[in-house]
Order: structure tokens, then sequence, then C-alpha cells
């Protein structure tokens, strides 16, 4: 997936735990892994709010987009999309 996902950058930063952050946000500590660690196919806004709050942080700190290993090269003399 292109979204990575740096709480444990930010945690590591506010010197936090994860048990800490989890009973501040209000998510359990195992939902909270399963976001930190990149397996969450999604988030709501209030999560995110709430996990910008208890970081002191942007939403940006948290995600970031990065490009996918290019796909298969185009072949020899086909026209690129």
């Amino acid at each position: 997936m292109p979204i990575s996902v740096d709480i444990d950058v930010m945690l590591a930063r506010r010197k936090m735990s994860v048990g800490e952050l989890a009973d501040r946000v209000g998510i359990t500590p195992a939902n909270l892994a399963v976001l930190k660690n990149g397996r969450a196919k999604a988030v709501r806004f209030a999560t995110l709010a709430a996990l910008c709050e208890a970081l002191e942080c942007q939403p940006g700190d948290l995600l970031r987009w990065e490009a996918e290993a290019e796909a298969a090269p185009v072949a020899e003399g086909a026209v690129g999309a």
C-alpha cells in the first residue's frame, strides 16, 4: 500500500508508549497496533483527530504517501498511457 503510517516515529518523539496513546485516544492497544503497523484498511477522521491531539501533531506527521514500485515496463514500440 502506498500510504505509510509513522505513529511509531511520533511515539518515540513524545516518549509515549502504545498503551498510553491508546488510553488517551480511547481505542484498544490491539487496534492501535493494527493502525501503527500499516495493516488497517481505513481510519476514522475522529480517530485521526484524537491521535493528532494526543501526539500534538498534524495528520501529515502520521501518514505519508509513497510511490509503489513501478509496474512492468511498457513494451517496446507501445504507446505510453
